[in-house]
Formats: C-alpha cells, sequence, structure tokens
C-alpha cells in the first residue's frame, strides 16, 4: 500500500521525538497526517512546518479515542504514545505511576486499534504500526515498562493472527536508545536522569526510526515487516549476570 496523497495516516504521541518524526516523515510522502498529542501548542508548531493536522488527545481519554474511528478514515494507525513512568524497581513505584504506565502504553494502545480497525476492515486496507522497545525483548532492569511493552509485543503478534484475510498488516517496531525526551517524562531525581541519559555512545535519532516506519508502511501490499529490531551500533543486549548476594540468614 504506498503512502501518497490517498493516504490517511494517525500517529499518537506526535507533539516530539518518534512520533514527531514520523509525522513529519509521512508529510513528506504526500500523506494526510492528524499529529495527535495532548501538547498542542507543539502539534501547533508542527503543522506549521509540515502541513499535518493537529489533533489535541490524551490517548487514556476513552471517550476521545472512540470518535477517532467514528470520525477519521484511517488507513494507517501509528501507535506512539508511551511513557515509562516508575522506570526503577516496581517495589518502590507509586501506584499511580504504575497504573499511568500501564494505561499508557497498554490499555491506550489497545483502544486505539480497536477505533481505527473497523473501517479499516470495511475499506479492506490499513497498517497498524505499534511502537515497541527492545525491552520487550530482552529482560533488562525495567519490570513495569518491560512488561507493559511485551505486552505491546505479544499483541501485535496475535493481531496478525487475527486479521487473517482481512488484508489489514501489523508492524512493530523496537527501538533501543533514542534521543528524545523518553527519560525526561520518566526519572523525577537529577542525578539518576543524569546517569541514565549519560551513554557516550551514539544513540540513534528519532529520524532514523521514522525511516524505518516508512520502509514499512511504505512497502507493497503483499509484504508486511512483522518486527523491526532498531539499536545503535554501540549498544546490544544479551549475556550472563553474575551477582554475589550474602544471605542475611548465613552464619
Amino acid at each position: 500500500m504506498p503512502v501518497d496523497e490517498n493516504t490517511t495516516a494517525l500517529v499518537t504521541g506526535a507533539s516530539s521525538g518518534i512520533g514527531e518524526a514520523t509525522a513529519k516523515a509521512l508529510r513528506a510522502k504526500g500523506a494526510t497526517v492528524y499529529a495527535a498529542a495532548r501538547r498542542l501548542d507543539r502539534l501547533e508548531s508542527l503543522a506549521e512546518e509540515s502541513g499535518c493536522i493537529p489533533m489535541e488527545l490524551d490517548v487514556r481519554d476513552r471517550a476521545a479515542v472512540k470518535q477517532i474511528g467514528e470520525q477519521y478514515p484511517v488507513d494507517i494507525l501509528v501507535n506512539n504514545a508511551g511513557l515509562g513512568r516508575a522506570l526503577g524497581s516496581i517495589w518502590n513505584a507509586e501506584i499511580e505511576d504504575i497504573e499511568m504506565t500501564v494505561d499508557t502504553n497498554v490499555t491506550s494502545a489497545m483502544l486505539m486499534i480497536k477505533a481505527v480497525l473497523p473501517g479499516m476492515i470495511e475499506r479492506g486496507k490499513g497498517h497498524i504500526v505499534n511502537m515497541g522497545s527492545v525491552l520487550a525483548l530482552y529482560p533488562a532492569p525495567a519490570a513495569l515498562y518491560g512488561a507493559t511493552k511485551g505486552a505491546l509485543h505479544k499483541l501485535s503478534r496475535d493481531l496478525r493472527q487475527e486479521l487473517q484475510g482481512t488484508g489489514i498488516r501489523v508492524t512493530e517496531v523496537n527501538p533501543g536508545r533514542v534521543v528524545s525526551e523518553f527519560y525526561q517524562v520518566a526519572i523525577d531525581d537529577d542525578e539518576q536522569l543524569a546517569k541514565t541519559t549519560t551513554t557516550n555512545v551514539e544513540e540513534l535519532v528519532a529520524a532514523d526510526i521514522a525511516d524505518a516506519v516508512i520502509y514499512c508502511v511504505d512497502a507493497p501490499w503483499r509484504v508486511n515487516i512483522s518486527q523491526l529490531e532498531i539499536m545503535p551500533t554501540e549498544q546490544t543486549y544479551g549475556g550472563s549476570q553474575f551477582v554475589p548476594f550474602k544471605r542475611l540468614d548465613a552464619q
């Protein structure tokens, strides 16, 4: 399904980072792009720059999400909105941060899909792009965030099964470290933020991920890129760890 002036796309979390870059890239291909996020001022600036249509939206607003499917003929949904509150130890997390992270990363993504799929199926074309993370695929000391992205990973896989025979494509994109505002939103402690964001490697930039999304959605209709894992050259996962523990009951 080539992306052109006859394509309508909706990108969530479009006010910064990967969402913003993806909205720009889709517009550059000629698509009508609804750029959705909570920060309307940023969306308006994006609209002036790229020609996107700003859509003020909190993806946790159930009624607003439901109306999207009723009002807009979305051909491409880029489920990009997400956050990583309680990024550290889950036992120290505030209940509100756990609920916010699960609601934004999992429940809202599902409801966005539910909103747009009936129209896609009726028209016989459509593409769901779920923005995941390499933490969906590999263990890391971020159990809550990893669990939500793991849920999105399984959702993407199972959705491909559910949509057999409909012509609707599903893609999961799993980036590694990307220069963005993610950690500024996730971490409140300045010292921990500085420690986390200092990698001393050349990280991916948002445009790298946007280019990958375009590759997937602009591929010939017969091609479904089910999953992409994209990491900086200087980042990798895997291996074993051995951390000694001094037992409290040891004599």
